[in-house]
């Protein structure tokens, strides 16, 4: 007789889901060999064997407006995912993140008696607090990937782990910048900066233009500086080489990367980040950056009128001070911006506080997680022999 398989449902919305959902599987998978997964992911966590169910870039979508303009395609995917998981149970649902989408679906699942478990505490810490009620109704157990995360949860009743975060797991504590620069053919005198405009399309739009136009600045400051943007995607690679020639920018020292991200971090002697996880990418590898971001005004408004913290950068939301520079919306200038990145790569001794700082961070965060939160969630599942 054929053993049942146990089924996990999971859903990961981007790039970063994509990355922390294909490690806990391989975790789950070197705990319990029998493990299927289902649901939406990207190329990592198919990679690692789910059957995906819809693309995962149908969620990649930021912001109040953009959500409004893909609002219906959005909520029928969650409509037909919570119907399939209804007619085929899993054993467990696994949320990675993207908790807008996925905290209905769980309300949904948990209410017919499937567990769930969220993957990333949504930033209640940072705003819509409120949220937390939702989640209680919705969640399990919440796995949370910050120190600071789960005394919210225990105060609500709400079962959680910390478990670090993966990317301190997997990046050096040193990173080997002579030998990145050797491998890039990259001169170790040269002055390299990193621009890394995000991962969705929408990000790349918005900041594109800027970019070009700040890294010409930075050449009238640095006539021999090069410019390394990593892209994700041929649809991103595509945006940015249109605003090149809009911005008759070809012939600037420009290198377009696809992907290899945390490479033109490692090579760089600073770096201008998109907020989102790149941030927390770049303070781990130990470089100096500045932080900014773009999206349409109303949705910004919206997300700054329920924002509790004076900033929105992983880095300085985890140390809870501004220890790298935020130009966001209207302050993100190319003069701001490139007047931000020359003063602190001129500043030696602000760098080497940065190094610091970030070093100690990673120590914190290095929790060995995907193991961590496996083991948080082998108990949910039929048949785990429990120590």
């Amino acid at each position: 007789m054929t053993q049942k398989k146990t089924v996990i449902g999971i859903v990961a919305g981007e790039a970063s889901g994509d990355l922390l959902g294909s490690h806990l599987m391989a975790a789950l998978k070197e705990a319990r060999p029998d493990i299927e997964f289902v649901g939406i992911g990207g190329p990592k966590m198919q990679s690692a064997g789910m059957n995906v169910l819809f693309p995962m870039e149908k969620l990649a979508v930021r912001g109040y407006v953009e959500v409004l303009r893909h609002y219906y395609e959005i909520v029928g995917i969650r409509r037909r995912l919570r119907e399939y998981f209804l007619a085929n149970c899993p054993d467990l649902f696994i949320a990675v993140d993207a908790p807008d989408f996925n905290l209905d679906l769980e309300l949904a699942l948990k209410a017919s008696g499937i567990p769930t478990v969220h993957y990333v505490s949504p930033s209640i810490w940072a705003w819509r607090g409120e949220r937390i009620n939702k989640i209680k109704r919705a969640v399990s157990h919440m796995l949370a990937l910050f120190p600071h995360e789960p005394k919210l949860y225990q105060q609500a009743g709400i079962p959680v782990d910390y478990v670090g975060h993966p990317l301190a797991d997997m990046l050096p504590e040193r990173p080997k910048r002579t030998e990145m620069r050797e491998t890039m053919r990259i001169p170790l005198k040269a002055r390299v900066f990193a621009f890394l405009p995000g991962s969705r399309q929408s990000e790349v739009k918005h900041l594109a233009h800027t970019y070009i136009e700040t890294a010409r600045l930075i050449l009238q400051q640095i006539p021999d500086a090069r410019f390394l943007i990593p892209l994700v995607s041929r649809e991103t690679r595509g945006i940015f080489d249109q605003a090149l020639y809009d911005c008759d920018a070809q012939q600037l020292p420009i290198t377009l990367l696809f992907g290899h991200a945390q490479d033109a971090m490692i090579a760089a002697d600073i770096a201008l980040v998109a907020s989102g996880t790149a941030t927390l990418e770049c303070a781990l590898l130990k470089r100096p950056m500045v932080i900014t971001y773009k999206m349409p005004a109303l949705s910004w408004w919206l997300m700054k009128r329920k924002s509790y913290q004076p900033y929105f950068g992983l880095p300085n939301i985890l140390c809870e001070r501004f220890v790298v520079p935020e130009l966001m919306q209207e302050d993100a200038t190319p003069e701001n911006l490139a007047q931000a990145l020359l003063n602190l790569v001129n500043d030696k001794d602000a760098v080497a506080r940065l190094e610091e700082t970030f070093t100690a961070l990673h120590q914190t965060l290095r929790q060995n997680t995907a193991q961590k939160a496996a083991a948080a969630i082998l108990p949910y599942l039929p048949g785990t022999l429990l120590p």
